[in-house]
């Protein structure tokens, strides 16, 4: 499973279908930067905060993947910052391709129209290795434990942690008594620290504009 998949899941209500938290702002960042760093593993793309890099045009078999990074090489950005605010434009669009796989691979289901459901079934280990609706469980156990993280996990906790979408995850007491962990782990990986911080940026600079 693709972090892009992962984020959405991680903002979607298990019972509704809909998305959890403030809508519009933190999910779009957050797939945003989610969708950047899956290119950024596949070798699609090199960035930092300062640049962007095109490396690779060619498709990595994921249908939001392989859309976002033609948009990427039709019109280049100059960094990381500005391919994130052209990824967050799309968001509509990206986040109902990631929808429309996870119910085309059996992870979610279609209710009623458009409402997307979690089924509340397990899925075996070659599709994630966990239950859909265990995200947040698995980052739970990350920050209350005290393993090392594998660096997909790590990745999805700095991202979370950036839009915001960490009290989805944990109460208010728990992320108050766990924030040298959070920050440790936000940490660990460099792909984490360069795109988590523009997006906690982006995210704070709307948020003091007042977007939505």
């Amino acid at each position: 499973m693709i972090l892009a998949e992962e984020i959405v899941l991680l903002t979607l209500d298990e019972a509704s279908g809909t998305t959890r938290g403030r809508q519009g702002l933190a999910a779009s960042l957050a797939l945003a930067g989610a969708v950047m760093m899956d290119l950024s593993l596949h070798g699609r793309i090199d960035t930092d905060r300062d640049a962007l890099l095109l490396p690779s045009g060619a498709p990595t078999g994921e249908a939001v993947l392989d859309d976002a990074l033609l948009a990427l090489s039709l019109d280049p950005p100059r960094d990381s910052r500005a391919a994130l605010l052209l990824m967050a434009r799309d968001d509509e669009t990206r986040r109902a391709m990631v929808l429309d796989g996870l119910v085309a691979r059996g992870f979610l289901r279609r209710d009623r129209g458009s409402i997307l459901r979690l089924f509340s079934r397990r899925y075996p280990a070659n599709d994630a290795g966990v239950a859909v609706a265990e995200v947040r469980t698995r980052l739970r156990a990350l920050v209350m434990g005290n393993d090392v993280p594998e660096p997909r996990d790590a990745l999805l906790l700095s991202l979370a942690r950036a839009t915001g979408l960490l009290p989805l995850i944990f109460s208010a007491d728990e992320l108050a008594a766990h924030q040298e962990r959070l920050a440790l782990l936000a940490r660990m990986e460099a792909l984490g620290r360069s795109l988590g911080e523009t997006v906690a940026e982006l995210y704070s600079t709307r948020l003091r504009a007042g977007g939505t």
